[in-house]
């Protein structure tokens, strides 16, 4: 895909991949106007039509800047730019400036999705909290392989798809349960119109505020992908024992920062885990020290109790021993406190690259929870699927 930045023109503001104008497809008309680069004037009010499939919630304004002193050069070939002409098909990986949501993407198609899905989703929750953390846990491993689209609700009766990978056994069936029935509710009501990845990204979103945490806009209009594969899961998914280098290295590759990374940790808040994924740290961390000193004392005593040696490996514990219900910044001031469950958590505090981060979400939680916000939106962004290389599943389990 050709870079933006090499076209006459730009997009000024935030990223949202994976565009396409298309000659035949059905398109929704934009109008904005062009604005002048510094030392020049000329400018103009430009009309537009954006193919439906366009990953995007609907922008009011768009803004589109010409370079240098061509402006009437580059106001000429915008209708190339984006397509509209129909000789070709364009992708474009734009940055969009989106001032205001004017509707949502499925809007003509399937207005109500999002009360559908919450509806499940609040019912699912009422039966057990669990739904949150599966859910939000799922969404994170559908995006960190293949992208967002969908593959590891696949279930393949050869034991070989994305949910069979060693990594992915640990998820919980709640979350796969919540997106099958919202996923089944949807399609009463809109058969064949809305994705399962869409479905996943708004459940996610739902659970977060059911937890107590901040509601924001989903960015919908994905696809699901065609491929689904257990073999394809090895060294996507950061390790419990990661050190920040090698977790920034991981998020990097999604286009995630070390802020994006440190604030969707912060999920863990409402997290679980098995014990077989921590107990090194308090029963074999080293030949010289059994338990690992950056723990905080009492908090050993508390893990030892709830996983002594030899336990059931399935046992889980909370991640957040404060208020593992509550989406909030505890899990920061629990770093503070050296309480954090995992070595990839505790390093974000003793790790001094990434601990101002960390000081600063455990006294802020408002801040937290804007670069959570921020954060999810990049995340949800990952490796979204058009083209040929997508679909509509009538079933999340199976491929249509």
């Amino acid at each position: 895909m050709e870079s933006n930045s090499k076209r006459r023109g730009f997009f000024k503001g935030k990223l949202t991949p994976f565009y396409r104008a298309v000659k035949g497809v059905p398109t929704r008309q934009y109008s904005s106007k062009v604005k002048p680069n510094q030392g020049s004037s000329t400018s103009a009010s430009i009309s537009f039509r954006v193919h439906q499939d366009y990953m995007i919630s609907q922008p009011k304004q768009i803004s589109y800047i010409v370079p240098g002193d061509k402006n009437r050069e580059n106001l000429s070939q915008i209708d190339n730019f984006f397509g509209v002409t129909g000789d070709e098909s364009v992708d474009i990986k734009a940055a969009t400036y989106i001032s205001s949501v004017q509707e949502p993407f499925y809007n003509s198609t399937c207005p109500n999705v999002e009360s559908i899905v919450r509806k499940v989703v609040e019912e699912k929750f009422s039966q057990t909290f669990v739904t949150v953390p599966a859910t939000l846990r799922l969404f994170f491993h559908d995006c960190f392989v293949e992208g967002c689209d969908a593959p590891i609700m696949i279930a393949s009766p050869n034991g070989d798809a994305e949910k069979d990978a060693p990594d992915n056994l640990s998820l919980a069936g709640d979350g796969f349960d919540t997106v099958i029935k919202a996923k089944k509710a949807v399609e009463a009501k809109c058969p064949k119109v809305v994705c399962c990845a869409d479905i996943l990204a708004i459940a996610t979103r739902d659970v977060i505020v059911l937890a107590g945490g901040p509601s924001f806009e989903v960015e919908l209009g994905r696809r699901d992908g065609f491929v689904s594969k257990a073999s394809r899961v090895a060294g996507q998914l950061p390790g419990a024992n990661f050190n920040l280098s090698q977790l920034n290295s991981m998020f990097a590759q999604h286009n995630l920062t070390q802020t994006d990374m440190i604030a969707l940790s912060g999920a863990h808040t409402v997290g679980f885990s098995h014990c077989s994924y921590f107990a090194n740290r308090f029963y074999s961390f080293s030949p010289s020290s059994p338990v690992d000193p950056n723990l905080d004392p009492t908090y050993v005593k508390q893990l030892k109790q709830a996983c002594p040696q030899n336990v059931d490996p399935s046992i889980a514990i909370n991640m957040d021993p404060v208020t593992p219900r509550t989406f909030d910044n505890k899990y920061f001031k629990n770093l503070v406190a050296n309480k954090g469950l995992f070595t990839s958590d505790e390093v974000l505090y003793t790790n001094r690259a990434s601990r101002p981060t960390v000081v600063r979400f455990s006294k802020k939680q408002n801040e937290f929870k804007e670069a959570f916000i921020a954060a999810m939106r990049k995340l949800g962004r990952v490796g979204v699927k058009t083209g040929k290389h997508r679909e509509i599943k009538v079933d999340c389990t199976a491929f249509n």
